[in-house]
C-alpha cells in the first residue's frame, strides 16, 4: 500500500454533511474542456514529482457488447482509437505506456467512453478513475508540489487512507498459471484428430476463440495476448439447428460459432437478437450456447498466461473448475505420501479413490501382494482404503497409489537364502507356476525350476493347490524379488512337503 494517496476532485469539501457525503450541486459528467484539462495536469504534476516516465496498464476492461455503463454515449473503439489499434494491440494487462499515453487513458475514463484500467508503477504510485469524476493518485513521496499545483487548477486534493480501487484479488485458493505443464496436458487432451477450444481473455469484456489441435497448438500459443485470461471449452456442436432451436424464450447468452472459414466468434445477445443470429449461423459448422451465469457454464479449465520468465504477475483471478480445483490439491501431494479415502469405483484392473480433492487409482498388482482374480474380491464401493503415492502425474491429471506397499512383507521378511520352506501353488501359467510362501508372499517359480525335464509342463508337474517343498536361491529386499526353486529342495533331499 502506498503510504500517500490523495482523492482528487472538482467537489469542494466544504459541500460534504457530516458523514463525508457530497451535497453540493454535482456535475459527474466531464466538462470536455478547462476542468478535464486541469485533471489531466494535476496527474501529470503527481507522476512529475513521483519521477515517473511510463506507467503500467493493469487489469484492462472494455464494456460489453451487450451493455453501456457509461454516463455518456458509447463510442466506437471505447475511446482508444489512436491509442491502439483496432484489435487493441497493446492494452493489455502489464503493458508500459509513456505518461502521456496514460494521461489520454485517463481522459477516455473521464468521459465514460467504455474504457477502464489502473495505472500503476508498482511499489511507487497509481492512478485510479472512478465513477462520477473521483480520481485517485497514489505516490512512494509526499507531491508537495503536485498538491499546491492540484488547489491552482481548481481542484482539491483530499489525504486518503487508499484508494477504494486498489486491487483486491486475495480469493482463497491457488490461481493457475498457464504454464509448461499446463501446455502439455492441453497437447495430451489434443491429440491428432480432437479438438478442443481456447477462449482467450485478452482484456476485461472481450474476448478471442481458438481451436487447439496437435497441429494448431503451438501457433495459437505464440500469438496469445500476454497475461490473457484462459478458458479451455468442450468441442463445439456440429448440430447447430439444434443449438439454435434451444436458445431461451428470453435472456441473454453466448453464442459461439465457427463459420465455413474455420473462424471462431463468440457475441452475447438476447431473443431480441436471435432471429439476426439464426439467418448469420446459416452456413455455421459448428456452435453452442452459454449461459452467462457463472454457476451455469461448464468450461474444462482456466488458467492464467505468466509472464515470459514464468512468473505469475497479473492479478486477474478466475473462477476455478472442478478440474481447476483438482489441480490445486493434486500440488499438495508428493510421492510416499499417506493418504486415505473412499472406493468409488472398482474395474477389473484396479480400484478408484476419492483421497479428498481428486481420484486417485490403484492398480491391479498395488492391491496386494498376493494374487487377486478381481479387485471386487478384496474391496467394495464406499470402504476406506489407505495407501501410498506411487507418482502424481499433472498433465494426465493422475494420482498412482499402492495399497500394499503399506503392508510391506519385505520389511520384516522371516526368510533366509538357503532356506527351504512349503510353498502353496496358486496358479498355474505357461512359464510356471506361483506359489504362496507364507506372510503375504505370492512368488513366481519359472518351469526351469520346477522341474529338469524341458519338455514338461506345468500341469504335469503339480496341481494348483498342492504344497511344494522350495529352496529360497536369492532374496533382493530393494527390488521386492525372491528367486525360488523346487528342483534344488528335491535334490537335496526335502521331495514334496510333508503338508501336500
Amino acid at each position: 500500500m502506498l503510504p500517500f494517496v490523495y482523492r482528487v476532485t472538482k467537489y469542494d469539501p466544504a459541500d460534504r454533511d457530516e458523514h463525508g457525503s457530497y451535497v453540493g450541486t454535482q456535475d459527474t459528467l466531464s466538462d470536455h474542456g478547462p476542468v478535464e484539462a486541469a485533471y489531466l495536469e494535476a496527474v501529470a504534476a503527481f507522476a512529475e514529482d513521483s519521477g515517473v516516465e511510463h506507467l503500467a496498464i493493469r487489469e484492462p476492461g472494455i464494456a460489453p457488447g451487450f451493455a453501456h455503463f457509461g454516463s455518456e454515449p458509447p463510442i466506437d473503439g471505447h475511446g482508444l482509437a489512436g491509442l491502439f489499434p483496432p484489435d487493441l494491440t497493446g492494452f493489455h494487462d502489464g503493458a508500459l505506456v509513456p505518461v502521456a499515453v496514460g494521461l489520454e487513458l485517463i481522459r477516455a475514463m473521464l468521459r465514460d467512453n467504455g474504457a477502464w484500467c489502473r495505472l500503476e508503477v508498482e511499489g511507487s504510485f497509481a492512478v485510479h478513475v472512478g465513477w462520477d469524476q473521483y480520481v485517485y493518485v497514489g505516490s512512494g513521496e509526499p507531491c508537495d508540489r503536485a498538491l499546491g499545483r492540484v488547489r491552482t487548477l481548481g481542484l482539491f486534493p483530499e489525504r486518503m487512507d487508499a484508494s477504494p480501487y486498489d486491487p483486491d484479488f486475495d480469493e482463497p485458493g491457488l490461481q493457475r498459471p498457464a504454464d509448461e505443464e499446463f501446455w502439455a496436458m492441453l497437447r495430451w487432451l489434443a491429440p491428432t484428430g480432437r479438438s478442443v477450444i481456447l477462449e482467450e481473455g485478452f482484456v476485461g469484456n472481450a474476448s478471442r476463440w481458438h481451436r487447439l489441435t496437435d497441429d494448431t497448438l503451438d501457433a495459437v500459443r505464440a500469438q496469445l495476448t500476454p497475461r490473457a485470461v484462459l478458458t479451455v471449452w468442450p468441442e463445439l456442436s456440429t448440430d447447430v439447428g439444434a443449438v439454435l432451436a434451444e436458445l431461451p424464450d428470453e435472456g441473454s447468452v453466448e453464442i459461439v460459432w465457427e463459420n465455413e472459414n474455420g473462424q471462431i466468434t463468440g457475441v452475447i445477445a438476447d431473443e431480441t437478437e436471435f432471429a439476426g443470429l439464426v439467418a448469420h449461423l446459416a452456413g455455421a459448422r459448428a456452435a453452442v450456447a452459454l449461459p452467462l451465469d457463472l454457476d451455469n457454464r461448464s468450461p474444462l479449465y482456466t488458467a492464467v498466461l505468466p509472464d515470459s520468465d514464468g512468473v505469475l504477475r497479473a492479478r486477474w483471478r478466475t473462477e476455478p473448475t472442478p478440474r481447476d480445483l483438482a489441480w490445486a490439491f493434486m500440488k499438495t501431494l508428493r510421492r510416499g505420501q499417506i493418504v486415505t479415502g473412499t472406493v468409488t469405483q472398482i474395474a477389473p484392473f484396479g480400484i478408484f479413490v476419492d483421497i479428498g480433492g481428486c481420484t486417485g487409482m490403484a492398480n491391479l498388482p498395488e492391491l496386494s501382494w498376493k494374487r487377486i482374480d478381481h479387485p471386487r474380491d478384496v474391496f467394495e464401493v464406499g470402504g476406506m482404503v489407505t495407501a501410498e503415492i506411487l507418482y502424481v502425474d499433472m498433465v494426465r491429471e493422475q494420482v498412482q497409489l499402492s495399497v500394499k506397499a503399506l503392508a510391506d512383507c519385505w520389511v520384516h521378511c522371516p526368510h533366509r537364502v538357503g532356506q527351504i520352506v512349503p510353498a502353496r501353488v496358486t496358479e498355474l501359467g505357461a512359464s510356471g507356476v506361483f506359489a504362496d510362501i507364507g506372510d503375504g508372499l505370492e512368488i513366481h517359480i519359472p518351469l526351469a525350476e520346477l522341474t529338469d525335464d524341458p519338455g514338461a509342463k506345468p500341469e504335469q508337474v503339480v496341481r494348483a493347490g498342492a504344497v511344494i517343498a522350495v529352496q529360497i536361491l536369492d532374496i533382493d529386499r530393494a527390488q521386492r524379488l525372491i528367486t525360488l526353486s523346487h528342483t534344488r529342495a528335491l535334490a537335496d533331499g526335502s521331495g514334496t512337503h510333508p503338508l501336500a
